[in-house]
């Protein structure tokens, strides 16, 4: 048995929706445009705004969404409300809004104000469609919705389901606006998980339009990170696994259960990994890797930017073989596996979970689709580059994702990123027929965008993995490294990408933040634009 050795000082380790049919619509509203600077320019570099200065941006943009409403040509209807501001070196904020029309939340109908210190304004929208609907009474009764809605869980082998009140939205992700009700199931998945069914349907012809699981599972078995620092709480003459440093991250023992919180992990010495403290430890080192990476490579503080820590719940369920980020309880859960075997707490499950709140609480992906395959695959990304960051070399870095865990019973990983084709049904290129594959494989043409945009074409051998990455139309690409990669994609997620940002839109984005990061004649900017290209996205 392994002794993990855990210091209570501060460390430094170095360590979900739609088939996305509409694309990103930029308006130029005033002078300015959405083009970008032709010169290089660190200005697009974000800001690292603490959690207090972040909530006064925020406060601020709220007092001022009347103005912005009517300056960007909203209808007298509609009204915005802010989620979060970002802000450049160079002084532009970026100002990231939902909607509503008379009242009622416009899902679909989120969008971002690019606003330049210079006054120049531009608008990445969700969708083009004008928001307007004939009436905002229903014709089709709430109860009925929310039968509908049981009826779907039903579908879905959902167990223990109940369904809360059905509310009025409108829905504007896909094709002309309608009125709706959304209506949540919960209940428990075939598998274990937990279930927070959201289910769409029509107001006035009880049509289902849109179903979405919103509790994200992922698998593995156990963590290989050896012995490794923590950061902890001393509580009298007892030691509790609560990271001070972080915002408060707290790690709990379900002890099997499948409710609440459980027991805060306590030990009366400072040395862990014990019994049942080793699951305890790799979940508590997986999210103190994940927040130093968000913190110290992307200026962000915190799974939603506030300087607040999420917690983590340890030994859930029976055998439960999975592991889930859930944004309700802002949490992270893992099962025990297989006969209570092997803990699901690996360093990549914890950073690829997480990730899903960063998500959720940035461009808000929806989970089905085209953009539920860049949500999946913003996972693998970070979760990707997280694990380089932590520079363990027990589990070192590789671009292949679950290597560990031996999900499959062979010794091979989840998914590969240089040809995510190998797990025999991820997508290698972009397709007209992508949005129709599970959001878990069709996240593969943006993986392989990131390994080819970090380390390039052809076959290589990079940390003792062997690597052989193509490209769609033969061409040769020479990759810029993946540290700007991984600021590449996070600008674009945080400042461009929308509920129902697809390839094509995600291309648009990602160009866009190379232009604000290094200029649009710069190297990196034609990389980009060719290595989309090498994936079939145009």
């Amino acid at each position: 048995m392994r002794s993990i050795t855990a210091t209570s000082r501060k460390n430094s380790l170095r360590a979900a929706a739609l088939v996305a049919s509409a694309t990103m619509v930029v308006i130029g509203v005033q002078t300015g445009s959405a083009s970008a600077s032709a010169t290089k320019s660190d200005g697009g570099q974000q800001l690292a705004l603490s959690a207090g200065q972040r909530a006064s941006a925020i406060k601020d943009a709220q007092g001022a969404t009347s103005s912005i409403a009517s300056k960007i040509g909203l209808g007298g209807k509609e009204k915005l409300v802010v989620r979060d501001v970002v802000k450049d070196a160079d002084g532009t904020v970026h100002t990231r809004y939902e909607r509503t029309f008379d009242g009622l939340p416009v899902l679909g109908g989120d969008l971002v104000v690019h606003q330049k210190k210079n006054g120049d304004r531009d608008v990445t929208k969700a969708t083009d469609a004008d928001i307007a609907v004939p009436s905002t009474s229903p014709s089709l009764a709430p109860s009925a919705a929310k039968k509908s809605a049981l009826g779907v869980a039903a579908d879905q082998k959902t167990a223990k389901a109940d369904a809360g009140q059905a509310r009025k939205v409108i829905w504007a992700a896909q094709g002309k606006p309608v009125l709706a009700y959304e209506t949540t199931v919960t209940g428990v998945q075939k598998d274990g998980t937990p279930s927070k069914l959201q289910v769409i349907t029509d107001a006035n012809t009880g049509k289902k339009l849109f179903q979405n699981e919103t509790v994200h599972t992922g698998s593995g078995t156990s963590t290989y990170s050896g012995t490794v620092p923590l950061t902890t709480t001393q509580s009298g003459s007892s030691y509790t696994l609560t990271d001070g440093a972080r915002g408060g991250h707290k790690t709990y023992d379900l002890n099997q259960g499948t409710d609440g919180t459980g027991a805060l992990f306590t030990n009366s010495s400072d040395v862990w990994g014990a019994d049942r403290q080793k699951a305890a430890v790799d979940a508590h080192y997986g999210a103190a890797v994940t927040w130093d990476f968000y913190k110290n490579v992307l200026g962000r503080s915190g799974i939603k930017g506030d300087g607040q820590g999420a917690y983590s719940r340890v030994h859930y369920g029976n055998g439960y073989v999975n592991a889930f980020w859930d944004d309700e309880c802002f949490c992270m859960t893992y099962g025990d596996g297989e006969n209570n075997a092997n803990p699901l707490t690996s360093l990549d499950v914890a950073a690829h979970e997480m990730t899903h709140g960063v998500t959720s609480a940035t461009a808000g992906l929806r989970y089905s689709g085209e953009s539920g395959g860049l949500n999946e695959a913003t996972s693998d990304i970070f979760g990707t580059a997280a694990e380089f960051y932590a520079n363990n070399s027990t589990d070192a870095g590789d671009y292949l994702i679950g290597e560990k865990i031996d999900i499959n019973g062979d010794g091979t990983p989840l998914r590969y990123m240089d040809k995510p084709s190998k797990d025999g049904s991820s997508r290698d290129y972009w397709s007209s027929s992508l949005g129709n594959v599970d959001v878990h494989y069709s996240s593969g043409p943006a993986n392989h965008f990131f390994y080819l945009l970090s380390e390039g074409s052809g076959s290589k051998v990079l940390g003792g993995v062997s690597y052989n990455s193509p490209t769609y139309n033969n061409s040769k690409i020479a990759g810029i490294g993946r540290d700007k990669a991984t600021k590449i994609w996070y600008k674009a997620l945080t400042t461009y990408f929308t509920s129902t940002t697809n390839y094509k839109a995600a291309r648009t984005a990602t160009l866009k933040a190379t232009a604000d990061l290094y200029g649009s004649t710069s190297n990196e900017y034609k990389t980009v634009a060719n290595t989309w290209t090498a994936i079939n996205v145009k």
